[in-house]
């Protein structure tokens, strides 16, 4: 059996026992992380929403009787002048009932001669005593009676001449025909829109908000609009209306922004382009809902400084979507984490992603044998 003697090899050997038992150096634990630079604005809300442009009045036309459409004189886009013709109904009943409601006058009028007649000639009758009160107040009566039917009749004949006149469909205002939607040949009943008629005086944007910035915007009337079509010439355009309940099928709020009456560009069914917004006095600085952290209901953000995170807490100043405005704690510049704040500590080592990304190398010209040969 081999025995270590010499003091150097023992002390060689204990050396050699020592390395091989010391435990390894452990990686120094780097977590990736997702971050942005913060800068502030004097910016407060600035929100977009698409819309459409459409008329303030609307009206959806149709007869106040009751036929068969005989004739169509518009087309859809046709301008048309206030009393114009739209539609035409086929009269010939109506001028039938309005013939026999003149009949019935002309018959209640002789009635009410007559009765006038015998009047006046039983007035000389008494007169004369020939004839008794009692007989005169008779034909007196007779005639308030005949006199009585002539008005019913009279006005019976001027509610027939209207329901002739009906029998036209006429524009109430100036402006264009949006929609029909009846045609020639079609019976329709007392009432059934037919021909829809815009005013093109008065337009508007119609859009819809959704409910968590609602109460942010109804606060600005001012909106800068730009249509789809013409978007290097933007106009102002005001709130005139918010609805105070939700589409049931978009769950959104609709607003309406009246457009100026001298924009000509802005034609019905263009898309349009509503810009909300408002400055404040000083610049504020923004942060997502994502990088909030809370802790001991306190509310702060992970700062990304020389390769570590500090955690620093803010003050919150308001919302704006998905973003919230910090009231203090933070500056522009600074670096925030934005995922991942859950699974941090303070001091903890932190990569930002995309900051590895190898930038591309500069190009060189090629280079050519001698003679300019490739």
């Amino acid at each position: 059996m081999f025995v270590l003697k010499s003091p150097i090899m023992l002390v060689a050997a204990a050396a050699l026992l020592a390395a091989c038992s010391r435990p390894a150096e452990k990686t120094e634990d780097i977590r990736p992380v997702r971050a942005i630079v913060l800068a502030s604005s004097n910016v407060d809300v600035d929100a977009e929403f698409s819309g459409e442009v459409r008329p303030r009045y609307e009206s959806r036309l149709g007869f106040r009787v009751a036929g068969k459409i005989v004739a169509r004189k518009v087309e859809v886009g046709s301008t048309v002048k206030k009393g114009q013709v739209l539609m035409q109904l086929d009269p010939q009943d109506l001028q039938l009932s309005q013939a026999q409601a003149l009949a019935s006058l002309r018959a209640a009028e002789t009635s009410r001669d007559l009765a006038d007649a015998e009047l006046k000639r039983y007035r000389e009758l008494r007169a004369q005593n020939f004839v008794s009160q009692a007989v005169l107040d008779q034909r007196e009566s007779a005639y308030k009676s005949a006199q009585a039917n002539v008005e019913a009749a009279r006005a019976l004949y001027r509610g027939q001449s209207n329901q002739t006149g009906y029998a036209s469909l006429v524009a109430d205002v100036d402006g264009v025909v949006t929609a029909i939607d009846a045609e020639a040949g079609q019976v329709v009943t007392a009432g059934t829109p037919v021909v829809r008629v815009a005013r093109t005086d008065e337009k508007e944007v119609v859009f819809g908000v959704p409910e968590d910035k609602v109460e942010q915007l109804r606060r600005l009337q001012e909106v800068t609009v730009r249509l789809w079509a013409d978007p290097q010439h933007p106009f102002k355009g005001r709130v005139r209306e918010v609805s105070p309940v939700a589409d049931p099928a978009t769950r959104t709020y609709t607003f309406k922004v009246a457009l100026p009456p001298d924009v000509a560009a802005a034609k019905l069914g263009m898309t349009a382009v509503a810009q909300f917004e408002s400055r404040s006095a000083e610049p504020r600085v923004k942060v997502p809902l994502s990088a909030l952290y809370h802790e001991k209901n306190a509310t702060s953000v992970w700062v990304v400084e020389k390769g570590a995170v500090r955690l620093v807490p803010v003050t919150v100043a308001g919302a704006d979507g998905n973003d919230i405005v910090v009231g203090s704690g933070l500056t522009a510049g600074q670096t925030v984490v934005t995922a991942g704040v859950h699974l941090l500590k303070p001091g903890q080592k932190v990569r930002i992603l995309g900051d590895d990304v190898p930038k591309s190398a500069p190009q060189t010209a090629p280079q050519t044998a001698p003679g300019g040969a490739a």
